[in-house]
């Protein structure tokens, strides 16, 4: 993901926005580090916890201009877009609920192969589903929200969020809202993690009373999430 002005946004291409790079703080790269070593250990803990332990909810910090890819995404597929007040805005969390979350982002994750927008599309920032088997971070994000709503999730309540994550690159990621708080889901990992648990820089998310973005800390987006 690149520097964005004006509300640009390519997603999932490496980044050099003056100023983020300083922001990420040697502390949040070393937990990165640390949640790499831990990895393993808990994502097996994931297939017999019954219920996630509370996560805080994030802070929105105002409006924020959607992803440029995400807006040409929304004009093909309107329905994948469609903001309805009448479904919950957090889903409650039950144990079967949780364990299709991870289930469903494990399973994605082995699925698709890694591919960048250009390898694939010869663009640099295209968001879609991943239907003949390749995609980069958004793709695998998308298919996880259709498969979660085939499931009974309220897609309200499943929100498309970019992030600066640990290689300062832009990056998408599937934010689950619920009842015990805010959940990642990510094709960098099979752990299903609250957001604050990352070390990602969160920059904004869709939505959850319209169709449009609310930003998540004021951090200048970058202008590609098109990284693998």
């Amino acid at each position: 993901m690149r520097h964005a002005l004006e509300g640009r946004f390519d997603t999932c291409v490496q980044i050099r926005p003056a100023g983020v790079l300083s922001t990420i703080s040697a502390a949040a790269k070393g937990g990165l580090i640390a949640l790499t070593l831990v990895l393993g250990g808990a994502t097996q803990a994931q297939t017999v916890a019954s219920l996630p332990g509370n996560a805080q909810a994030i802070d929105n910090s105002g409006s924020a201009r959607p992803v440029a890819a995400w807006t040409d995404f929304c004009r093909r597929h309107p329905t994948e877009c469609a903001v309805s007040t009448a479904e919950p805005a957090k889903v409650a969390m039950t144990p079967d609920i949780w364990s299709a979350i991870v289930s469903v982002n494990r399973r994605v994750n082995a699925r698709i192969k890694p591919t960048t927008d250009k390898a694939h599309w010869n663009v640099v920032d295209r968001w879609d589903f991943p239907d003949d088997g390749q995609g980069d971070c958004e793709d695998y994000q998308l298919l996880k929200r259709k498969m979660l709503r085939e499931r009974g999730l309220p897609q309200r309540a499943m929100r498309m969020t970019v992030v600066i994550d640990e290689l300062n690159e832009g990056h998408a990621v599937l934010m689950i809202r619920s009842d015990r708080g805010d959940y990642i889901l990510d094709n960098k990992t099979n752990a299903v993690l609250p957001w604050d648990q990352t070390g990602y820089v969160y920059v904004k998310r869709e939505g959850q009373d319209s169709m449009a973005w609310t930003s998540l800390g004021g951090v200048t987006s970058p202008t590609a999430t098109a990284n693998r």
